[in-house]
């Protein structure tokens, strides 16, 4: 079976990155339509490709400044002004629009999808432009993507099922969730001065018949996970590195820390 790493890196500083971590990824980012997380500028940082998804550039266009209180907001929007603005456009407002198309922003209006979400269609749009790069290298970073409506959080989670061979990365203040396939052995290396300690192991799409796990304080050993049984949640990260596996995919959330 596969191995697969995980790292969090994109937590951290470029020059400050763990060089343990020797997963070499290219990073795209989405903004969603909620708070951006304290970080956003970070992960902006690491990013490659910045797309906002219809009313997450509201978010960029108003919150971007508050992070920079000495700068003039015109020059932080200009600064961190997105590549792709992309969604069925319903939610992001005309000036906000107009400004960031008179920048070179590239606007893509799919309201005539309304069959899949704007981070589906995001995540969609992503993956056609890069086909070239290995999938397995590719890694989408989604701030915005945890809180708000309950449905809107499902639906996100929805999305790490529907591309189950892309790393997507759902991340708010608090935590992050992403997606560890069945078909792989995972080892998750731990940035503990940004993550944890607390962590979960959720089976998603199906029942777990044996999941296995090392580096947590309670660890699997072969356990059976189901809704309406047995989940793994307020569980604690002991060392810096995690493994894995189990025979159904399962959902991965680490906290955040406050710093």
């Amino acid at each position: 079976m596969e191995l697969m790493s995980h790292c969090s890196s994109f937590l951290l500083p470029p020059e400050n990155c763990n060089p343990t971590c020797s997963i070499s990824l290219n990073y795209a980012l989405v903004v969603l339509n909620q708070s951006l997380p304290r970080f956003a500028p970070l992960l902006w940082d690491h990013a490659q490709l910045r797309v906002c998804a219809d009313g997450g550039a509201n978010r960029v266009y108003d919150e971007m400044p508050l992070f920079f209180p000495q700068q003039q907001p015109s020059h932080v929007r200009t600064r961190y002004k997105p590549d792709v603005i992309k969604g069925d456009m319903d939610s992001i407002r005309t000036e906000v629009l107009e400004f960031y198309k008179k920048l070179g922003t590239q606007i893509i209006d799919e309201s005539h999808d309304q069959d899949t979400t704007d981070l589906h269609k995001c995540v969609t749009y992503i993956r056609d432009l890069t086909p070239s790069i290995d999938q397995s290298a590719l890694c989408i970073l989604v701030a915005g993507a945890l809180g708000g409506r309950f449905d809107h959080e499902i639906g996100n989670i929805n999305v790490l099922c529907r591309f189950s061979n892309t790393r997507i990365i759902l991340l708010s203040d608090d935590c992050l969730i992403h997606l560890l396939p069945k078909n792989h052995c995972h080892k998750i290396l731990i940035q503990s001065s940004v993550e944890g300690p607390h962590c979960g192991l959720v089976p998603i799409g199906m029942p777990s018949g044996s999941s296995t796990t090392t580096g947590l304080k309670w660890d699997l050993n072969d356990m059976a996970m189901r809704f309406g049984g047995l989940i793994s949640t307020s569980n604690i990260v002991k060392g810096d590195i995690v493994t894995v596996q189990s025979d159904s995919d399962l959902l991965w959330t680490i906290s955040i820390k406050k710093l």
